[in-house]
Order: C-alpha cells, then structure tokens, then sequence
C-alpha cells in the first residue's frame, strides 16, 4: 500500500521581506514529483522560510509558489495538502499516541474505521506498532521522531516538509534516522523538501541539494556533482572541507585549461597524494610543500592540518593504514593533485 505520489512545487521569482530586511531573495526552483530535496545553507540563509511559505505559515511579499499546476497563494494550511515534521516533534503531550497521528484525520472528519487502517498503516511504517496507548512522554527521542513523521503522512500528503527533523537526536540515532528517513520516502513516495544546515545529513539523503545562501540560491545539484564540482568558494566550504589555492600563486600550465575569470581552485583533501620516492611530475600535476602544525585522529582517516609555503591552510586526510606514513607534527612533505580532480572558482 502505498500512501501517496508526489506532486511538484515552483517557485516563480520568489521573494520575502520582513520590512526592509530581505530574507528570500529571486528565488526560483522547480521541484520535482516525488524528489528528495534538501535546502542547505547556514543559520539566516532562509530555508525556513522556503518551507514556511509552502506550508502558508507565511506569505512570499511576491511571487508565486504552485504545487503541481495550481497556485497555493490563496490557499490556508489545512487545503494544501502539506505534511510537516519539526525538530521539536510538536506532538500533543495530553494525547496518546494513536489520538496524536490520528489528529490529522480527525480535521478532516474521516471515519473512524478509515481513521484506524490509516494510524496502523502509518505506525508499521515506522516501527512502532502496539504503542498506541503511550503517551509522547514515555518513548525516546528516536521514538517520538517516528510518531512525528507516522502523523505527517498519514492523510496522505502530496508535499512532505521536513525542518531540522534530526536535529535534536544524537550522532549514532541521527545516523539510523537518515537510513530510515531514506527507506521511508521509497515507501511512501510523495515528495520531501528538507531542510538542514548538516551537510552530510543533505548529501546521505538527497536527490538534489539546494545550497542557500543570504536568501539566495547558491547552487543547485546532485550530493555528487554539489561535492565534486563546487561553482563558488561558499559552496567548496560549505559541503565538506576544501583547500581553496588562489591560481596565481600556482605554476600551471595554462596551455590546455581554459583558466579565463577563474582566480581560485578547489580541492578535496582526500585528493591530495603524497609525493613518493622516484615520482615524475606531469605537467598537469602540481606539487605542493607543507609542513604538518596538527594531526587529527578520525578513526579511520588522519587529518593532517598543514601550511604551505605561502602560509595557506592545507588539509590532508589521508586513510589509517597501520605503520604507514606515520607523520609528526613539524614534519615537511610533499603532496601533489591532478589538474582533472580540481574545481576552478571564479570567487
């Protein structure tokens, strides 16, 4: 049984001010039936708002916002058919739990052998099956997350919203959440838009990544070309760490790269290599000197913090293989990366 398709949401020169202060900006986006999309970006970049106005929380100062062809402009939350998740649960302390994920059926005076199959359905979905007479109080955090998100799917929702949903749980059930968050979107398959300020929560989850910044729109992708192909410096350092080189201070061959208005390159830290005995510089190939200042144990990767020779930070991670490359801090070494495995930045 499925719950739902999803429909698509756009939106058409977006733009919300609170006063004179702009917190979306020429915002224009074109969600897909059934996509997991996530908005990415610091705390003030305006996600929130993004979600806020699809529910009607809030309206756009201009602009339209459509979920599938039909404009939601004139539309109160109850007639949009939008379920939302918080961080916060907001689940009703006083009800139990069957009362708390049947409350959006109950709105909508469906009948109570509807309201039953539906609350069992959503509840299997998640796991939770025979807790429907415990109050929110008595489950954990993980659990009352669960029963969030059973009540914003139960009335079928064609636009799922999500803000911060994990944001209140610890790392190792944030991560179990993620995978269940994953397989709860192939089952239901309506359409999620998500919001985070986690990017590895966005790249574990998404079909596309909107990264956000300032109320704008940074950059639009898939988790691995958002990765491998940053188009700004904000977007380089804002999905994973990233060594940004002004061009300038490199020696490239600039023969067979077109470097016109590009002044900076990307690259990931785990791109780095270490120069060995008898290596061969090719001419696409730069070579860097960097002497260690801190060594960062990860588990299963080291993270070298480095500075080289124009006293730029330079990371390094590299894989923990024991009795292998066993650096120092204050040890000089060499490290070189491919022209091909770089980003070049125009800012």
């Amino acid at each position: 049984m499925n719950l739902t398709h999803g429909e698509s949401v756009t939106f058409k020169n977006v733009e919300k001010y609170y006063n004179k202060t702009v917190a979306v900006k020429d915002f224009n986006l074109d969600i897909k039936s059934s996509e997991f999309l996530t908005l990415l970006g610091p705390s003030g970049s305006g996600k929130t708002t993004v979600l806020n106005m699809i529910a009607g929380f809030i309206q756009q100062s201009s602009g339209s916002i459509l979920i599938g062809k039909n404009s939601i402009e004139n539309l109160p939350t109850e007639k949009r058919n939008v379920g939302m998740v918080f961080q916060s649960y907001s689940l009703f302390p006083h009800m139990n739990i069957f009362e708390n994920v049947a409350f959006p059926l109950k709105m909508r005076n469906e009948d109570k052998k509807i309201i039953k199959e539906k609350v069992s359905y959503a509840l299997n979905l998640v796991n939770l099956d025979g807790v429907e007479s415990r109050k929110p109080n008595e489950l954990s955090g993980g659990q009352r997350q669960r029963i969030a998100f059973a009540r914003a799917i139960v009335f079928k929702p064609k636009v799922l919203l999500m803000d911060e949903p994990l944001g209140a749980l610890d790392l190792k059930l944030r991560e179990k959440m993620q995978i269940e968050i994953k397989n709860y979107h192939k089952e239901i398959n309506c359409t999620i838009i998500y919001v985070t300020h986690d990017q590895g929560e966005a790249l574990t989850l998404s079909d596309r990544i909107v990264i956000m910044n300032k109320g704008k729109i940074v950059q639009i992708d898939n988790p691995k070309n958002i990765y491998d192909n940053p188009l700004s410096k904000f977007a380089a350092n804002f999905i994973g760490e990233s060594n940004i080189l002004n061009i300038d201070s490199l020696k490239l061959d600039k023969s067979n790269i077109n470097y016109e208005n590009k002044k900076f390159i990307s690259i990931r830290p785990e791109k780095l290599k270490l120069v060995e005995k008898n290596f061969s510089q090719a001419n696409d190939q730069i070579i860097l000197n960097l002497k260690i200042y801190q060594i960062i144990f990860l588990g299963d990767f080291i993270k070298y913090i480095c500075n080289d020779e124009n006293n730029n930070t330079i990371i390094l991670k590299k894989a923990k293989i024991d009795n292998e490359n066993n650096f120092n801090i204050s040890d000089n070494i060499n490290v070189y990366f491919d022209i091909s495995e770089c980003s070049l930045l125009k800012e």
